[in-house]
């Protein structure tokens, strides 16, 4: 009997492992199906980010000037930016650009003067402009101008003394006055006179054709009418013809002008200021502010933007519609070495560029390395755009660290087999985390991390370091030279928290905006170039347990993503508190006082906006895994 039940204990316990592998693995492959895969643009704005593409151009087709790019590569998925643009008299309105010509001829059909430009083309693919003008005498109206002379005909008719000018040609075609009309206008007293150079002719018309007639021979002339001062009819070509900037030719006729603009490159066609045709291209790209190339076709545009560093791809009016120029970097650490836990921490992530999973460790002072790293997770990490720094740390044990720097034999021991291990991963770089070392250090430290950073960099990776925000009045008694330091990586994570921490006397913020701002100004005062530094932020709060003194009797960390819960429980009294720049929240449970400073949304963007403020490489937040999913939204549109 004993053995049956033995027997039977082992198998339920063999079944139950089976169900947590088989669970494990359900999660794991669920994790790997939630991480995002594309991102939303709206021009060059990221928006959001999705796991599939279906989900990225459902949310982008609510924006205009909208795209979906595949993170790895950056490569175009979809798009919904204009192809066609309509012009009405050479103006372009906000609600005038389309994606399909249909669109674009539908909103142009019964407008006069009117063009529809194909933006990735030159010139016009269709235009419906004026050929005829109306008169009644020397006056006409906005809608008196008509493409052909039938139309013209037809509202004349309504009227006496009206008469047609050939804008072609800019010649008097038609008239509706009899002969007796005609003669009658002659013998009215002269309201004409032809200005030539800006003087009138010796000259007088009654009848207006006359004195258009007299001024037909004359280039550059003007009828104006006497009584007034007004120009009724000129001979200067209102067609001007620029290439590059420059006036080639002017033409009474649109016809015209178009015909000899498509033999020049770098065209446009101007009347009254505004352009009416051009063969300019639509598309440049920049280096900079630099101006390298211009583009009739979007997709040529990208593919010469792609191959440029600090690139951007610019449309005619200014609207930069992407660029690979230098954003804000966003750093994660996982905390831990658990690929499920990465996994599900990166899933919740958006913008996201590098990971820095805790895979390795100074195991003893011989320089024993401890490796935990995943080649699978680095290898799906790099193909999914995100760079892995694996984070190598000292189990923050100071009397093995100075053993072990005091030891050339093992240093080089753990830099050979650390970096030879990043190599065969082939990650992006390292992360370095070694707390708790002596101030008596100091030297040897950085001698030691000098070396590390000779051999990451022979390797063709980076080093990035995590040291303390510290303070400049005793930083020089650590074992961080900052300056020194600075001279060797390639990166230093401003730690920029826990100001108040789980061994002070009184409560405060673990990282109040004050306090943070003057840790960057001071790393910035230690001579450290702004394109190493990344600040530090913290996705949690400290928790105070505090008497009626408000002297501290315990405290505990509690995550971003736990505090709407906890606040749920209780009823807090919340103020805020200007000399951390949080929210300062209070509350009593089971007879005790609570305190502390809020972080949200809002003061990780304020964090966020002292990193872009002071122009600094990126941010790097602690950790993954403690904050609400939605607060990736923000961060993502804040790079």
């Amino acid at each position: 009997m004993e053995l049956r039940a033995l027997r039977a204990v082992l198998a339920l316990l063999i079944v139950s492992a089976l169900g947590l592998q088989t669970a494990s693995a359900a999660n794991a492959a669920a994790d790997h199906a939630r991480i995002t895969k594309y991102r939303v643009y709206q021009n060059d704005k990221p928006l959001k980010e999705f796991a599939t593409d279906s989900q990225a151009i459902a949310y982008a087709k609510q924006f205009a000037y909208s795209r979906v790019e595949k993170i790895a590569d950056r490569a175009w998925v979809w798009h919904n930016y204009p192809r066609y643009a309509v012009y009405v008299d050479g103006v372009l309105a906000p609600n005038m650009l389309f994606r399909t010509y249909a669109e674009a001829k539908k909103a142009a059909d019964g407008k006069i003067n009117v063009a529809i430009r194909d933006l990735e083309q030159p010139g016009w693919v269709y235009a419906n402009f004026a050929r005829y003008r109306l008169y009644q005498g020397h006056k006409t109206l906005p809608s008196w101008s008509f493409a052909t002379l039938a139309e013209a005909k037809a509202v004349a008719k309504y009227y006496r003394n009206m008469h047609v000018i050939d804008l072609a040609t800019n010649s008097w075609i038609w008239d509706n006055l009899t002969d007796e009309e005609e003669a009658a206008e002659r013998e009215k007293a002269p309201a004409y006179a032809v200005l030539v150079n800006g003087e009138p002719g010796e000259n007088r018309y009654g009848y207006l054709r006359d004195a258009i007639q007299a001024a037909a021979g004359i280039a550059g002339s003007e009828v104006i009418h006497l009584d007034t001062g007004t120009v009724v009819h000129s001979n200067v070509p209102p067609f001007a013809v620029f290439q590059n900037g420059k006036e080639r030719k002017r033409f009474f006729g649109l016809d015209n002008a178009v015909a000899y603009a498509k033999g020049l490159a770098g065209a446009e066609i101007i009347r009254d200021g505004k352009v009416l045709w051009t063969n300019i291209p639509y598309y440049r790209v920049y280096q900079g502010d630099r101006e390298v190339r211009q583009f009739h076709a979007l997709k040529s545009a990208i593919t010469a933007a792609s191959g440029l560093a600090n690139a951007s791809i610019r449309t005619e009016d200014g609207r930069v519609l992407w660029s690979n120029a230098s954003r804000l970097l966003y750093l994660g650490w996982n905390g831990s070495s658990s690929t499920g836990t990465i996994l599900s921490q990166i899933a919740n992530t958006q913008g996201l560029d590098i990971d820095s999973p805790t895979w390795f460790q100074l195991a003893s002072a011989d320089g024993t390395l401890e490796d935990k790293s995943d080649p699978a997770l680095a290898k799906e990490l790099k193909a999914r755009g995100i760079k892995v720094m694996p984070l190598v740390n000292n189990q923050f044990d100071r009397r093995m660290t100075s053993a072990f720097l005091a030891d050339e034999a093992a240093q080089k021991r753990f830099i050979d087999a650390l970096v030879n291990r990043l190599a065969e991963l082939g990650v992006y770089g390292v992360n370095l985390d070694f707390e708790e070392v002596a101030g008596t250090d100091r030297n040897r430290y950085t001698a030691f991390v000098r070396k590390l950073a000779d051999a990451v960099h022979a390797r063709g990776m980076k080093i990035s370091i995590d040291l303390i925000r510290g303070d400049k009045a005793w930083n020089h008694q650590t074992a961080y030279d900052h300056e020194k330091i600075a001279e060797a990586v390639d990166y230093i994570m401003i730690m920029a928290y826990d100001q108040y921490w789980s061994g002070s006397t009184k409560p405060g913020s673990v990282s109040g905006l004050a306090w943070t701002e003057q840790g960057i100004i001071d790393f910035l005062s230690y001579g450290i170039p702004r394109s190493k530094l990344f600040l530090g932020v913290p996705f949690y709060v400290r928790e105070w347990k505090v008497d009626a003194s408000g002297n501290v009797l315990g405290s505990r960390a509690v995550l971003m993503k736990d505090i709407p819960a906890l606040l749920n429980e209780v009823e807090e009294t919340a103020v805020y508190d200007p000399t951390f720049g949080q929210t300062k929240v209070t509350y009593v449970k089971d007879g005790q006082t609570y305190v502390f400073w809020m972080e949200t949304e809002q003061t990780i963007k304020a964090r966020i906006e002292l990193a872009k403020k002071y122009d600094l490489a990126g941010v790097a937040v602690w950790r993954l895994g403690y904050e609400p999913a939605d607060l990736w939204t923000m961060m993502l549109r804040m790079k």
